[in-house]
């Protein structure tokens, strides 16, 4: 194997780590191996493909996203961070934080013993975010890429002081038909529902997406599983580090509101994110990292 960190890239046999220049001139890097696909931007680190071998593709970016620099795509796995929604107290910051539109730096490419590839990212205070980062806090986030797709997202606080953060994996999941789609593993479960002002409600049965749905799933660390009617599968969510889980879905109207999700985008997707959201943000006390770990894997029902 070759590895050239100055050009990201590496090559042994038919697996390699290329870096391109996308649309927009957002840097972008592939990778394949024996097990996957996978496309990522460093900007925002942010995941935009991941297709197993034989299967079709699991994440989803909508047709009319928009590539830019600052601007956050449409789709993917984008990183909410270091806040979930809006900023608790200035509302004139950005939703979800700035982590989905800043640039990160690969600091690690490793192809593992069993085939997968692991990348390792940091990101650091820049001009335009540096007075929004929390003091004294490192981020890293590692994707692994190969049978299974794996993230974590370890936030280290170096400083003398508690911090509190807020964050998601806001993962667009494809599906070939969301209202055929039936999400396990949240049943019997307390939710808050946005759209009518967080009351708080309990699920019953799988979730069924029938409108717009925009929920904060609480205490949830059970596994998940997307069933896959139309696409005939089921994509398992597993995560560590995370009691809370995001559902959503903009529907119809919302959706051509938004303008970017393209035509008839919404019933293509569905985001389920594992979170530190609501009541699930999480204290760092001083000397310590907080971990936040996903997987997804694809099954045959």
């Amino acid at each position: 194997m070759e590895f050239h960190k100055e050009k990201f890239a590496f090559k042994a046999g038919d697996n390699y780590l290329c870096f391109n220049k996308g649309e927009g001139g957002i840097p972008l890097i592939d990778i394949k191996n024996k097990f996957a696909t996978a496309v990522i931007s460093l900007q925002g680190a942010h995941i935009l493909s991941w297709i197993p071998e034989g299967e079709e593709e699991v994440i989803w970016v909508s047709e009319d996203a928009v590539f830019a620099p600052g601007k956050s795509v449409r789709g993917g796995v984008p990183i909410c961070w270091p806040w979930f929604g809006a900023h608790e107290t200035d509302p004139a910051l950005p939703a979800h934080g700035f982590a989905r539109t800043t640039n990160w730096e690969i600091t690690c490419a490793e192809l593992l013993d069993d085939g997968s590839t692991r990348l390792t990212f940091i990101t650091e205070p820049q001009a335009g975010n540096d007075k929004m980062w929390p003091p004294a806090t490192t981020v890293q986030y590692q994707v692994t890429i190969g049978k299974k797709l794996e993230m974590e997202l370890a936030t280290f606080n170096n400083g003398a002081e508690p911090i509190v953060i807020g964050q998601a994996l806001h993962t667009y999941f494809n599906v070939g038909d969301v209202s055929k789609v039936l999400l396990h593993g949240l049943d019997d479960t307390r939710y808050l529902d946005k759209l009518e002002g967080f009351k708080e409600k309990n699920q019953h049965g799988p979730v069924l997406i029938e409108g717009e749905v925009d929920r904060i799933y609480l205490d949830t660390v059970s596994e998940c599983v997307i069933d896959d009617r139309s696409l005939k599968r089921n994509i398992v969510i597993n995560k560590c580090g995370s009691h809370s889980t995001v559902v959503w879905n903009p529907w119809r109207e919302t959706a051509v509101k938004m303008g970017d999700l393209g035509e008839g985008g919404y019933k293509r997707m569905l985001c389920v994110e594992s979170s530190n959201a609501a009541d699930d943000v999480v204290e760092i006390p001083p000397g310590k990292t907080h971990h936040l770990w996903v997987q997804y894997q694809v099954q045959k029902p």
